[in-house]
């Protein structure tokens, strides 16, 4: 490596070691046993076309540019150190950061619902954070529904001739609430309330969420911001060979 990307790694080193230390709370993904089996089966099975088209995505990526493993790699280490930096809710439950509109911007949001079924496995067995059995909810409202919006916000916000770290913000921003909506969803789905049903019920949820996710949200955006500037300083060779953009200015 040249020296350039020595010092990316050893700063994604650092930020990894300052945010890996988490305090020991409930996680927010669904739990272990909230949803009813049924649920668990469908949203499994809702996940699998997508998780099959990011597989093929992936071994494409990696087989036409080895180059491109790097910043795969610190892609998924993002996801999984950024999502386990969990914050307790008013309720006693907890928001979290995603990460995954990072993935979603430089390779697309295929390919992050096979990096995000990895780390919430990976949360799931080693800090209790979701469960094995919600894990196909989880997967597709973190690693599905955020990185998809988030891409898609990125490319109509070029699309439109916004400012590009402008439009990198918003994508990770939205990226990071839709995850929070579509899991309101899910919990609604599975346990509406008994005046009003799914609506009153998703709205309950969202105001659950919403104050301390919405700040956590913003703060996505700037470190996803912060950490693509970053790449765009120290490998500039590799975002051009991934085709983050053509030419650096």
């Amino acid at each position: 490596m040249s020296k350039r990307q020595k010092r990316a790694v050893k700063l994604a080193t650092v930020f990894a070691a300052i945010f890996a230390v988490v305090p020991a709370v409930n996680a927010m993904h669904i739990m272990e046993g909230y949803l009813p089996a049924g649920y668990c089966i469908a949203w499994g099975v809702i996940c699998l076309p997508f998780l099959v088209a990011g597989f093929f995505s992936l071994k494409k990526i990696l087989k036409e540019n080895r180059r491109a493993i790097t910043i795969l790699a610190m892609s998924g280490a993002f996801i999984f150190v950024i999502s386990s930096l969990k914050i307790p809710s008013v309720t006693g439950s907890c928001s979290h950061m995603t990460g995954t509109g990072l993935g979603a911007i430089l390779f697309g949001p295929s390919v992050v619902g096979i990096l995000g079924i990895i780390v919430l496995l990976f949360q799931a067995i080693l800090l209790a954070h979701g469960g094995l059995t919600t894990l196909g909810a989880n997967t597709f409202s973190m690693a599905i529904a955020g990185p998809f919006l988030a891409y898609g916000i990125y490319k109509l916000c070029m699309k439109c001739k916004v400012n590009r770290r402008l439009s990198i913000f918003l994508a990770a921003f939205l990226g990071d609430i839709f995850t929070y909506c579509i899991t309101s969803l899910q919990l609604a789905l599975a346990h509406p309330a008994e005046n009003g049903g799914v609506a009153v019920s998703a709205a309950k949820f969202l105001g659950v969420f919403a104050p301390t996710q919405l700040p956590l949200a913003v703060l996505e955006g700037i470190l996803t911001l912060v950490i693509i500037i970053a790449l765009e300083t120290y490998a500039k060779a590799e975002l051009k060979s991934v085709g983050f953009y053509k030419e650096v200015k």
